[in-house]
């Protein structure tokens, strides 16, 4: 069946920014007192920034900063090295125009907050090509919960079935098929042979590997 849309999800997959949400969230968080360990870091991968900001308030409460404050300082933190130092995802440009280039309704469906959208897809070059764009931080629950790409779905008018998703987290691949849409994992190097990502159709190991043949399009 022809698609007639896409939905990306956006950090590690279109932008090569988790290094800057390490080094944001270390930077913020140690600085109210919150030890870090690399066990507790992977815990807190696929949660939304205001889910990590909790998750460590509960383990180690500060004091004298609100929430949403120390929240605002990590997203803060991430949007001027995205700003300064991002770079796009190998074939990441190439693939948002290719769908364009065929009419496709183009959309993306992210945990992380709604103002670092803009940042992102402007830094790439790339805001002129979506339709329809939704994040975590406007819907009841985040990724793995399909609600971020229900919602991008009703923007761009499409049925699911209508549809494939490129995603490079597990959580993110269990959002987009919960949601019932055909979902291509371009996970990380390190994880790619992890059996987390067998729910996906298909996986691929860049976004270099997108080709009419591999969507069946007109």
């Amino acid at each position: 069946m022809t698609s007639t849309a896409v939905i990306f999800d956006m950090d590690g997959l279109l932008i090569d920014s988790e290094p800057f949400w390490a080094k944001a969230e270390k930077m913020v968080f140690t600085s109210v007192g919150v030890e870090l360990s690399d066990s507790l870091c992977r815990e807190t991968a696929a949660m939304t920034t205001r889910e990590v900001t909790e998750f460590w308030y509960r383990r180690f409460p500060w004091r004298h900063r609100s929430i949403n404050d120390v929240e605002n300082d990590v997203i803060d933190c991430v949007d001027e090295l995205i700003r300064k130092h991002g770079e796009p995802m190998p074939g990441a440009q190439q693939i948002v125009s290719y769908f364009y280039s065929r009419n496709c309704r183009i959309g993306l469906s992210t945990n992380s907050p709604y103002r670092l959208i803009n940042t992102v897809l402007k830094k790439l070059d790339i805001a002129q090509y979506f339709h329809g764009i939704s994040s975590s931080e406007h819907v009841e629950r985040g990724k793995p919960d399909p609600s971020v790409y229900l919602s991008t779905l009703q923007k761009l008018g499409v049925h699911p079935e209508h549809c494939i998703a490129f995603e490079d987290s597990s959580s993110g691949v269990r959002a987009a098929k919960a949601a019932g849409i055909k979902t291509i994992a371009v996970p990380p190097a390190h994880d790619f042979d992890k059996p987390d990502y067998s729910l996906a159709d298909s996986k691929w190991r860049s976004l270099w590997e997108f080709s009419e043949k591999a969507f069946y399009l007109t």
